[in-house]
């Protein structure tokens, strides 16, 4: 029977446990830094080779490990300690964001090593094959530092993607079951605003004194979040995962998910709007070439989006759970399509703008209540595999949708691969609302359990 819904709402209930409130400020600032490092490594990247199907390659670098590695990765988190992953993983970050900075700052003093001429020679070959609104031969894919920065996007990625389903599922075990949702509602405003903060520093940091000092911003919040995590203690253990190590096991979140009808429309629902609708990895090619903005401007495009989340975010902190979020879940991603094409059509920065800030609110809806969805139904013996299962959907909407960008950009015009990833955006939600009936049911958030 579900409870009714309660009279009085706590919208500080979860940051009140000190053990939660530590890591989210660890993991807020490790946060930051890392947008901050990825909004460099985009502009930096574009900026050597001037190509949109260059953007493209690094969402596939990011995608890669998203894609092999996701669910070993949750087995790892939901057999071994949470604590200690992340640890580990925060510690070669620290090391590969340091890697970054002396790159970075050595890049046009390399000498030109026959591996890295190859390694150009192989980015400029994939490259000039998706270019077909340009000249291949006009890429500039000379400098000698890019095959070693696609080589640590490569391991940065990886270890991301290792960590990932440890930071995601560990808030079950750091909150009172009462809390969860609200910690849930705070992780999310805590990415919001890290990645307002991230990208719009980051940017000024790159007009200041180039990408290097971003990269240094990064290893230092790593190491800051490596010593908030040596700080937390679980506000409960979490119980011993039984059975034995086999292909089954790894896949038993996926089974899970397919069996959770509400979780499988939610999650396939984000995948497919995102993959046709997200414009971020443009951003880069709308500042420098249509808006005309330089790199403090694209800081602002990529922080755009955030500024509006964290405004839904704090919004739905302050309230009683959405009384009907299944619906609120497929008008925002309708809503999203909408605010996409809006972008796509935009020649004014403050227009840009704003629309960027609506597909922000607006995705912050999607996934506060995609993320409710995932931890309030998963037991906790399995929810370092379905998030794992879960991760692959959202980095794979992400890191595809970027090549996806990048590469219809290349074919037919940054303007047009944004218009039209917003138009399937629009008919993604449509279709959905009529093949998962069982969202547009869906009971209050809080009334749900495993």
């Amino acid at each position: 029977m579900n409870s009714p819904e309660p009279t009085t709402y706590d919208a500080y209930a979860a940051l009140r446990v000190p053990q939660y409130r530590d890591y989210l400020i660890g993991s807020s600032l490790a946060l930051f830094g890392r947008q901050a490092v990825l909004a460099a490594v985009t502009w930096q990247v574009y900026d050597w080779t001037r190509s949109a199907a260059a953007l493209g390659l690094v969402g596939a670098v990011n995608v890669l490990p998203l894609l092999a590695l996701s669910l070993p990765a949750g087995a790892l988190a939901d057999r071994h300690d949470r604590r200690h992953l992340i640890a580990a993983g925060t510690a070669v970050l620290v090391l590969a964001n340091g890697l970054l900075a002396l790159l970075s700052a050595a890049a046009e003093s390399l000498p030109t090593w026959a591996p890295l001429g190859w390694g150009n020679a192989a980015l400029r070959a994939v490259a000039g094959w998706f270019e077909l609104s340009g000249d291949p031969a006009q890429l500039r894919f000379d400098q000698p530092a890019l095959p070693l920065m696609f080589l640590l996007l490569l391991g940065h990625a990886t270890v991301r993607i290792l960590v990932w389903p440890a930071r995601a599922s560990i808030t079950p075990l750091l909150v009172p079951t009462p809390a969860l949702g609200n910690a849930i509602t705070w992780n999310s405003s805590s990415f919001e605003i890290a990645t307002i903060a991230g990208p719009a520093l980051g940017g000024l940091l790159i007009a200041a004194g180039g990408t290097t000092a971003v990269y240094l911003l990064g290893t230092v919040t790593e190491l800051l979040f490596l010593v908030a995590i040596a700080r937390v203690r679980y506000f409960h253990p979490p119980p011993p995962v039984p059975g034995r190590r086999s292909w089954r096991d790894m896949l038993a979140g996926a089974e899970f998910i397919w069996k959770r009808k509400v979780i499988l429309g939610a999650s396939s629902l984000d995948l497919f709007a995102v993959l046709l609708g997200g414009a971020t990895a443009l951003l880069p090619v709308f500042a420098a070439q249509i808006l005309e903005v330089g790199p403090v401007g694209f800081g602002w495009l990529r922080a755009a989006p955030s500024i509006g989340a964290i405004g839904m975010a704090c919004w739905l902190a302050h309230r009683p759970p959405l009384a009907r979020p299944g619906r609120a879940l497929l008008w925002s991603v309708a809503g999203f399509g909408f605010a996409t094409i809006l972008f796509g059509w935009s020649r004014s920065l403050w227009l840009s703008l704003l629309a960027l800030a609506l597909t922000g609110a607006l995705d912050n809806v999607s996934v506060v209540v995609r993320q409710s969805l995932v931890q309030l139904l998963t037991p906790d013996a399995l929810r370092g595999r379905v998030t794992a299962v879960n991760q692959i959907f959202i980095g794979s909407s992400n890191e595809i949708g970027a090549l996806r960008a990048g590469l219809m950009s290349a074919a037919v015009g940054p303007v047009a691969a944004v218009v039209w990833g917003g138009l399937g955006t629009v008919l993604v939600a449509a279709a959905v609302a009529r093949t998962v009936p069982q969202l547009r049911s869906l009971p209050p958030l809080h009334t749900l359990r495993p």
